[in-house]
């Protein structure tokens, strides 16, 4: 599981107000727990909370003044969320508002836990099939004015271009001297990603789901980059967070074209070997860290593959 920067807020630093107007879209009275979870970046809170008469509900809440990131990317979530069938295994939206000050997600509250990693096979099974039903319930994509995934990618699938221009000395001696054939890949893989007609959740690892605790099956939560393209990219990126770490992709990837799935990595791999070399975010000091641990487990896989 990934872990936190140890800075998010809980229920309890949230404005009265605001709580209040939460408790009114959860129903049955006044919150009384809240159990902040670990996970993601977020400074906002991501609490399950119970209220006077039972009712729960997870609440995502973040305020631009935290990170005005975080909260564009709450923004988006909202969009998505407001648009996903119940068909998809996903959490149901119980309410959403966004007042200028705090962006807030009311979710129905899973029972359940993420995946362990290094993935076990009963749950990654459970994930492979999760994925299969979402592409099912939504293709075509039921939200309207989403990117596709070409355009959510594409600044981070040319970071090997930046890469090139000032290549870091630190930079793995075998990257710098594959950047030309690293730089075609990369583009290569943003043109098939401009095709398909699936929404695609975008952002698959093992944190961004959870395991339902009477069932065993899996849950696909927090969707703020939601976009539309081919539907075997969440497998993919199921497969890489396998890899990463130390399990087999080769499940995931059954069925698509292994050339693609070179290039896809390829621009993966260039985003993390960019983006954690940069300043941390305000308010999120551990993503970089996060970023590293990313481009360095990948790192033997691209060499293999290309």
């Amino acid at each position: 599981m990934t872990e936190t920067a140890n800075t998010r807020i809980g229920w309890l630093d949230l404005p009265a107000a605001v709580r209040s107007r939460i408790e009114g879209i959860i129903g049955g009275g006044a919150v009384t727990e809240a159990v902040s979870q670990r996970g993601g970046f977020s400074p906002g809170t991501a609490d399950r909370v119970r209220t006077e008469r039972g009712a729960r509900a997870f609440v995502k809440a973040v305020s631009p003044a935290l990170n005005s990131r975080s909260a564009e990317l709450a923004r988006m979530e909202i969009h998505v969320s407001e648009s996903l069938p119940r068909t998809a295994p996903v959490p149901e939206l119980l309410g959403a508002f966004d007042d200028g000050d705090w962006v807030v997600l009311v979710m129905e509250d899973v029972d359940g836990a993420p995946p362990r990693t290094p993935w076990v096979a009963v749950e990654f099974d459970a994930a492979l099939a999760a994925l299969t039903e979402l592409a099912a319930a939504l293709t075509p994509s039921p939200v309207p004015g989403l990117p596709t995934t070409a355009e959510r990618l594409g600044d981070d699938f040319t970071a090997w271009e930046r890469i090139a221009v000032d290549p870091p000395a630190d930079l793995d001696p075998w990257l710098a001297g594959k950047l030309p054939e690293l730089r075609a890949a990369a583009k290569r893989s943003l043109e098939i990603l401009g095709t398909g007609d699936t929404l695609t959740h975008c952002d698959i690892r093992a944190d961004n789901m959870l395991v339902r605790s009477d069932d065993g099956a899996v849950m696909i939560v927090d969707w703020p980059w939601g976009c539309v393209g081919p539907g075997w990219v969440d497998r993919l990126l199921l497969g890489a967070d396998a890899y990463v770490h130390g399990g087999d992709p080769a499940p995931a990837l059954h069925g698509i074209d292994p050339a693609v799935v070179t290039d896809f990595l390829a621009g993966m791999s260039g985003l993390f070997e960019f983006v954690h070399r940069l300043p941390p975010p305000p308010a999120i000091p551990a993503v970089r860290d996060f970023q590293r641990r990313q481009a360095e487990a990948l790192r033997p896989w691209l060499r293999e593959r290309l």
